[in-house]
């Protein structure tokens, strides 16, 4: 875990909204959940100004009755959401949060289809 420089929670108030689409180019993350579950979308970008509409996601499904850490490099774009009341999500970076936001790229909820 030496990489990670900082880490938070996500607590999602419902179980209907998708939080993404959201990546970064250099940025690395790690989710896990460690109550309930989610569903997560992970999009390869093949370019961060002008992505191809036509990209699939790929669907990982985490649970913390079968724990597991999605590691998620730089070059992805990423949208999740509980499948379950009061799921919680922690994500661990590699970026300072300050770093972060001046790599974060976010992309229209429908720019991609995500199976949920």
């Amino acid at each position: 875990m030496s990489e990670i420089i900082r880490m938070y929670e996500i607590l999602p108030s419902d179980t209907k909204t998708i939080r993404g689409w959201q990546g970064h180019k250099k940025e690395k993350k790690w989710f896990y959940c460690n109550t309930g579950s989610f569903i997560v979308n992970l999009m390869e970008l093949d370019d961060f100004e002008a992505p191809s509409k036509n990209l699939e996601p790929n669907r990982f499904i985490l649970e913390a009755k079968q724990p597991s850490v999605l590691e998620v490099s730089g070059g992805y774009a990423t949208a999740f959401k509980a499948q379950e009341e009061d799921s919680k999500l922690i994500v661990f970076s590699n970026f300072s949060l300050d770093a972060s936001k001046n790599d974060d790229f976010r992309f229209p909820l429908d720019f991609w289809n995500g199976e949920w």
